[in-house]
């Protein structure tokens, strides 16, 4: 197994005073924070031994969330374990960064020719946002101390143990520590200071020297680093627990317990403090945290019983991969490998060479009695960076019976019922939203502790969200061959008019294969050919009677030989019928029409056909699907811009060759955008990106050129899938690539105007709208381009979904390169023009069709094909 799990969460380093300091099963080193994007990770506690010896910590700008001193005193001592070499490998990230957490020293990418960046278009309306304005900076500043110690301590818990007992009688209160930096709200009476403290292991003395090194103004980014430090000291002090990022009530009065489902949810809140336009404020959102009642234990019980034979097998198959949490110190871990041979009487050295059985430990330290003697362990492998080196640890035990699942598997996102039950919790409305912030708030001013945190510092809040006026985008018109309509502002769906209308422009079905396996699926494939016959005339499309053919069996190898043994070089579409939704038979069809024999092709579940009273809908949606993929447009909105090419760029970490991600690529091709060429880029560790965008970049210019005879004048690049970590990297390398692809590609002098635009999903932000005395979510195509939008950039929010239930999220755009001469209302409306071009949906999506289509391309590829499709089938939307 490669070492790619980490540790998640955050917990407390035990203080060095301790008599007999241990450490947590399977911890043999020092651990710092993970530094970069992903899933948020928290750090072990480090050790009190000093001859566990790490790396210095790093750099408090990177780790400013970690320093608390006041957290690093609580948690139990830990046990060690022998280091082994295993696993040296690191996982890719799968969740990106949202934008709200610790953006304190934001890159500027504010094009220099954007002074303005605030629109006109649109109907004023009023907006209620998720955010309490800082009333006044604090007049304190904050002192930056160098701390070095002689002789030197690479332990960061020793380090602060130390500090921390000149707490009262010189430094004062402490702002954070990071075993290096030290943070405080006054200054020392000498800007070198020598403090001694004595190693408890050998009665050495250490001396402390304490350097002033920099003073900080409340508006400094690292002040704003300190406002969060604070704030979640606050969220604290008023019971609540943090799991990775965020905080939550475990209190049985506020979880909800789900007993059909053996689920638990945990309320809480992502909370952060940063600079916007004109004030510095707080952004909080209601979160939830979901949790599995039943333990690990539970589940490979419940395995064992289902089938002795194969248990081992399938138990790594569940199990890897998957985040458990350890309830009695509310850690997350990822589950990298399970080690049979190591059992709870199994013993293991303390720091001091005692030997304890993880019984023992537990017992002593948590409280927790174990019942099963015999089960396995389950393994979490740090990364490299977490280990700290050679010294650091190399995996952790855990105790089946002591962690609880997290998350949702398949199989449970597939039960229409539990998502229904979970939703019904989860998904919270705007005044329900709304309520939830106000008794945060009001729950922080009425603990007296949680309360003198604040006003402490100086920190004062609003009582009351953040107001401000937004615009609402008119609706667009929606064209088709049959005559153009629209939508009334508030429901974008034009579902029933598409359904009776010609399509924009279409591709005859004349030759087709139709494949089902035999038994209950041979009427319900004749039913479907007729009707889908019957549906697309309407629309403009003509179907011929396909080609039938039915398999023995439903295994792949009956599919796959099938179409090879039949397919013709006239035959224009594969579709396909099957039992169940078996990711391996649907990789291999998919693979074989896209890669070895290219041909758009159609996977469709039997079950979806089995109710006559849907049918129609279903064929509807179908056919559509079908013109789509062999080239046909559904429909189209007005562009007023002529000559433009507008590119959408995704990623998707491949699910098969670790290490490798898969960049969708899709470019317009004619000037109502409803066209689309594209390409695939493989992206390796370490290798770098952007020299395949730029070859992606010129094979599309190529092909519009091929198709229009002629260049684009104007390109507009949306870039999804990037944290706020990488912008600076997209901005000097990216965007670079494509400029060097245009000066290669134009004559020199004629380059074409270029506008990239980087699109964020993942954001904390809530955007609600009066409306007759209530909050709301806001219209479909409402802007938000002031107040909670940030100074260094050109960016704005827009809201371009509609939601039935819960609170709708807008998209962050931000416009980190602009040599354009479009008006900033011509950009906005254009972007809300992309959302309405999405052929599988008949109503506005959350962002512009072309990220949409190169995410659904990157997805396949990652997913199912893990190869490049063939070029035969870029023209088309094969990938939808």
């Amino acid at each position: 197994m490669s070492g790619r799990g980490r540790a998640r969460g955050r917990a407390r380093g035990a203080p060095t005073s301790q008599p007999e300091p241990a450490r947590r099963p399977g911890e043999t080193g020092a651990v710092p924070p993970p530094a970069g994007r992903g899933r948020a990770r928290g750090r072990r506690p480090p050790p009190t031994d000093p001859a566990e010896a790490g790396a210095p910590a790093e750099p408090p700008m990177q780790q400013m969330a970690e320093m608390s001193m006041a957290a690093a005193a609580a948690a139990p001592s830990r046990p060690r374990q022998e280091r082994t070499r295993e696993g040296q490998g690191q996982r890719e990230p799968r969740e990106r960064r949202r934008r709200d957490d610790n953006d304190y020293d934001p890159v500027r990418t504010r094009p220099a020719n954007r002074e303005n960046k605030r629109g006109e278009a649109g109907q004023p309306v009023e907006i209620v946002a998720n955010y309490f304005a800082l009333r006044t900076l604090p007049e304190w500043r904050v002192y930056q101390y160098n701390v070095q110690y002689n002789p030197d301590i690479i332990s960061r818990g020793m380090r602060r143990g130390m500090l921390r007992e000149h707490e009262k009688a010189t430094l004062g209160r402490t702002i954070a520590f990071d075993g290096m930096i030290l943070y405080l709200p006054k200054r020392l009476p000498s800007d070198v200071t020598t403090l001694t403290s004595i190693r408890t292991s050998d009665q050495e003395p250490i001396q402390i020297t304490v350097t002033l090194t920099n003073e900080l103004p409340p508006s400094s980014p690292q002040c704003l680093q300190m406002f969060n430090v604070i704030f979640r000291r606050v969220l604290a002090k008023i019971g609540m627990q943090q799991i990775q990022r965020h905080y939550f009530s475990a209190t049985a009065s506020d979880t909800t317990r789900i007993e059909a489902h053996k689920l638990e949810i945990w309320p809480g809140f992502a909370t952060s403090i940063l600079q916007y336009e004109t004030r510095v404020m707080l952004c909080a959102d209601v979160a939830h945290k979901v949790l599995r009642t039943e333990t690990v234990l539970d589940v490979l019980s419940s395995l064992y019983r289902a089938n002795k034979a194969t248990f081992r097998e399938t138990a790594m198959k569940k199990l890897v991969g998957t985040v458990v949490m350890t309830r009695y110190n509310n850690k997350t871990y990822r589950v990298d490998d399970i080690d049979w041979d190591v059992k709870p009487t199994n013993k293991f050295k303390l720091s001091r060479g005692e030997e304890i059985s993880y019984i023992e430990y537990y017992e002593k330290n948590y409280q927790k009695k174990l019942t099963d003697m015999d089960q396995p362990m389950l393994v979490s492998k740090p990364s490299r960076k977490e280990r700290r080196g050679d010294s650091g640890i190399d995996r952790l035990h855990l105790i089946p019976e002591l962690c609880t699942m997290t998350g949702l598997s398949e199989e449970m996102r597939g039960n229409f019922n539990l998502m229904k039950d979970m939703g019904a919790h989860t998904r919270v409305d705007p005044e329900g939203r709304k309520k939830s912030l106000m008794t945060l708030m009001t729950k922080i001013t009425s603990t007296p502790a949680a309360n003198s945190e604040l006003t402490d510092f100086g920190l004062q809040f609003e009582d009351q969200l953040m107001t401000f006026a937004g615009r609402a985008l008119p609706p667009e018109k929606i064209m088709t061959r049959s005559g153009t309509t629209t939508y009334r502002m508030g429901e974008p769906d034009w579902t029933k008019d598409v359904r009776n209308a010609q399509l924009v422009s279409t591709q005859d079905i004349d030759k087709w294969m139709l494949l089902y396996p035999q038994g209950r699926f041979a009427s319900s494939a004749n039913e479907f050919a007729k009707t889908l016959q019957r549906v697309a005339t309407p629309m403009g499309i003509r179907i011929g009677h396909p080609e039938m053919y039915e398999m023995p069996t439903d295994r792949s190898e009956n599919y796959l030989s099938c179409i090879k043994q039949k397919l013709t070089p006239t035959t224009k579409m594969v579709v396909t019928i099957v039992s169940s939704n078996r990711k391996d038979r649907y990789d291999a069809i998919k693979k074989m029409c896209c890669v070895d024999y290219p041909v758009p092709s159609q996977v469709i579940v039997g079950r979806t056909l089995s109710k006559p009273a849907m049918l129609m809908s279903v064929c509807t949606k179908i056919a559509i699907q079908l013109n789509c993929k062999m080239g046909g447009e559904v429909w189209a909105v007005e562009i007023p811009m002529k000559n433009c090419m507008v590119i959408g760029f995704d990623t998707y970490h491949d699910s098969v060759n670790k290490g490798q991600s898969v960049g969708g690529f899709v470019a317009s091709m004619n000037d109502s955008f409803t066209r689309y060429h594209s390409r695939v880029a493989f992206h390796h560790t370490g290798q770098e990106l952007f020299d395949q965008i730029g070859q992606c970049m010129t094979a599309c210019l190529s092909e519009y050129r091929t198709i229009n005879g002629r260049l684009p004048s104007k390109l507009i690049f949306y870039r999804d899938g990037v944290g706020e970590g990488q912008l600076n990297v997209v901005k000097e390398h990216e965007v670079a690539q494509v400029k060097r692809c245009l000066n290669s590609v134009y004559p020199q002098g004629s380059e074409p105007q270029l506008v990239f635009i980087v699109v964020t999903k993942r954001i904390n932000t809530r955007l609600f709208m009066r409306f007759q005395g209530a909050l709301r979510n806001p219209f479909p195509g409402t802007v938000i381009d002031s107040e909670v939008t940030r100074p260094e950039k050109f960016d704005f929010f827009l809201v371009s979904q509609s939601v039935r239930q819960g609170t709708v999220t807008p998209t962050y755009y931000n416009v980190i390169e602009d040599s354009s001469t479009m008006r900033v209302d011509h950009i906005q409306r254009l972007t809300y023009k992309l959302t309405h071009l999405y052929y599988n949906w008949p109503g506005t999506i959350r962002v512009p069709a072309p990220c949409q289509y190169a995410h659904k391309l990157a997805f396949l590829v990652g997913q199912s094909i893990h190869v490049q499709p063939s070029l035969e089938l870029a023209n088309r939307l094969y990938f939808l």
